[in-house]
């Protein structure tokens, strides 16, 4: 089920261009709205802004990021035209009559289907309610959790590890002596900043949180090095707004709105496969299989 969630999400540029291309093999342009307006002609054959619209969808991220407004829309106009040079010269090769493309066409009409309805079930799933209910669940679900503030100094050795630490518990300012000593270069002074207990290497983390804001440890040993870690400050772990992470959220209520729909879909149907499923791969049909 994910793979097939996977594939309608990764495969949709390629499958919507080919899907194009044969359909303007098949029924030409003729399609056109009356109000669309001419951008361009290609050997007499029309492409519209509704062309563009619908290119821009489709071309999406793949568009350089570093075009925007006009440029996007130059981008994605040029590209319909070398696409109807190509439409035009299949149909002088008259390679839409062949029975391979008929084959691609039927697979490509499918897939278009199935992304149509998915796509529908998208828009319809994803309504501020929604994004809001899944929030608050997981908000609700969120297990109580702590968060730690933290400088350390990595060093290779304990030897080493044992004279910062003298240095920093004898009264030495712990990020100048970080900035001298310290191994990790991903720390600017030794700051760590705000982490879960979890976040860390396990030796790190246990010894973080057993420390009170403002004391120093004594020497940790991981698998990157030993550490002297001075605690600046613990608290509750916040959970974050809803608008820091509504997209994540939206993308949730999506994918399982599509999922509960191939879910009942499978339920439903009678489904006969010459080869069995994969190990495990299933498991989620069985509703399916004990219909037949």
């Amino acid at each position: 089920m994910s793979h097939l969630l996977k594939t309608a999400r990764h495969e949709h540029r390629a499958a919507l261009q080919a899907f194009a291309l044969a359909a303007l093999l098949v029924i030409g342009v003729a399609g056109n709205s009356a109000q669309a307006k001419v951008l361009a002609k290609v050997n007499g054959v029309e492409i519209t802004d509704d062309d563009l619209k619908a290119a821009l969808e489709d071309l999406g991220a793949s568009i350089p990021r570093q075009l925007e407004g006009k440029a996007r829309e130059t981008y994605a106009l040029d590209f319909l035209v070398d696409e109807q040079l190509v439409v035009q010269k299949a149909q002088a090769d008259k390679l839409g009559e062949t029975p391979e493309f008929a084959k691609r066409f039927a697979y490509l009409r499918d897939k278009a289907l199935m992304e149509a309805l998915l796509g529908k079930v998208a828009k319809e799933a994803a309504t501020d309610a929604a994004i809001k209910q899944a929030y608050d669940e997981a908000a609700k679900n969120q297990k109580p959790d702590t968060e730690y503030h933290a400088h350390h100094i990595l060093l290779a050795t304990e030897d080493e590890a044992k004279a910062a630490a003298k240095r920093v518990k004898g009264g030495e300012d712990f990020v100048k002596v970080a900035t001298e000593l310290s191994k990790d270069p991903g720390s600017t002074g030794g700051d760590l900043g705000w982490f879960a207990k979890d976040r860390m290497v396990p030796e790190f983390g246990e010894a973080a949180a057993k420390l009170e804001p403002g004391q120093i440890s004594e020497p940790v040993k991981s698998q990157f090095g030993w550490h002297v870690i001075k605690l600046d400050g613990k608290r509750p772990k916040e959970f974050p707004p809803l608008e820091q992470v509504r997209e994540q959220v939206a993308r949730y209520v999506v994918q399982r709105a599509q999922a509960d729909l191939i879910t009942k879909l499978h339920e439903s149907a009678k489904i006969e496969r010459s080869d069995p499923p994969a190990p495990g791969e299933g498991d989620d049909k069985k509703g399916a299989d004990k219909k037949q």
